[in-house]
């Protein structure tokens, strides 16, 4: 007889999110999304910031709970700060660890007994190349609940102050130095936002066009665009998206229709197409019903229920990991050994076939 695998018990009763620190040298969008993952996995399960760099008051400290036996079989750490990612492994060896990834492309290799929790598909697509016998999970970055709440997602375009919204961090060179001066030479106001902004909700609802292109930025970097939130957080206020579509852009951003390409051709056809769209804004923003089924996808609500759903899924896996043998991943030099062999035997075949 056939039996479906019944839903398992909770295994993992705590769960621990690393993160190096939480002071200002540490602020970035990897760190909100933490902060965040931690806020709403506390609705599932108890869930506490672990940093493992700087000490806080706030937090407990990954050496101080590794030396008081604070860490039991029932605790799940996941790590997600990839240039760290190698290195807490080694020191959580033994112990039950995902890995939420969301940049690509920092090189190391992940034990087959680590499970990967994806921000996107492409670096979902990266993980199913590079560990395709990991256990692999999708849960896209949710939207705050405030830009839900108080974006302008459905307001008049024609009435908001700001022409065009260019945020200066991760913005290439290409539209800060070549077309943000270009469009202001044909009367447009660009709001270049560099310094830290107390409402960014009511920025975004004040502007019209939004200009994203990352490409550049993260080309310097090495590794890519793990999902991209700033044009999604745009398009939650109603702003018409024109945004370079590297990576993980790619996964929220459909030309023409969710969104619109930077650097598409010539400076000459960015600036008519973005002079077009801050004249005619209904002829460029994306439909109402197109971008309401985008937004409902990266909800909070949406989020939780997918963790659910993985943690679930976890709770199975790793216990079947320490009982069983894995699915071994053959290393590339053995593919590219069996391929040779296997075009080789080809040539015999056919040359003793000939003869």
């Amino acid at each position: 007889m056939i039996t479906s695998i019944q839903e398992s018990e909770t295994l993992f009763s705590t769960i621990r999110v690393l993160v190096p620190g939480t002071s200002s040298r540490f602020r970035c969008g990897g760190l909100s999304v933490a902060k965040q993952t931690v806020r709403l996995l506390s609705e599932l399960r108890p869930t506490t910031l672990v940093t493992y760099r700087e000490r806080t008051v706030e937090h407990p400290f990954i050496d101080d709970l590794l030396k008081e036996g604070l860490v039991d079989d029932k605790c799940l750490w996941i790590v997600t700060w990839g240039f760290d990612v190698p290195r807490l492994l080694k020191r959580l060896r033994g112990r039950n660890v995902i890995y939420h990834a969301h940049s690509s492309g920092y090189g190391f290799k992940l034990p087959p007994s680590v499970p990967i929790v994806a921000v996107s598909r492409n670096t979902m697509g990266y993980w199913g190349h590079h560990a395709s016998r990991n256990p692999l999970f999708l849960i896209p970055n949710a939207l705050e609940s405030q830009w839900i709440e108080r974006g302008d997602l459905k307001g008049d375009l024609a009435i908001r102050p700001i022409d065009v919204l260019v945020q200066k961090r991760k913005s290439s060179n290409y539209v800060l130095f070549e077309l943000v001066p270009a469009l202001r030479a044909k009367g447009l106001r660009v709001e270049i936002q560099s310094d830290w902004v107390e409402d960014i909700v009511r920025l975004f609802n004040d502007s019209k066009v939004f200009l994203y292109d990352s490409t550049e930025h993260w080309s310097a970097a090495g590794v890519t665009e793990g999902f991209g939130l700033p044009p999604v957080e745009a398009m939650a206020c109603g702003c018409i998206v024109f945004s370079s579509l590297n990576h993980a852009l790619s996964d929220i951003l459909t030309p023409g229709e969710i969104g619109h390409q930077i650097g598409c051709g010539s400076l000459s056809n960015d600036v008519n197409r973005i002079i077009a769209a801050v004249c005619n804004p209904s002829d460029w923003k994306s439909s109402s019903i197109k971008s309401d089924l985008a937004l409902l996808e990266l909800s909070e609500e949406s989020h939780v229920k997918r963790w659910k759903d993985v943690l679930n899924q976890i709770d199975q896996l790793l216990p079947m990991f320490y009982e069983s043998d894995f699915i071994k991943q053959r290393s590339r030099l053995r593919i590219v050994g069996i391929k040779l062999f296997n075009r080789l035997r080809f040539y015999i075949n056919k040359l003793l076939g000939a003869s």
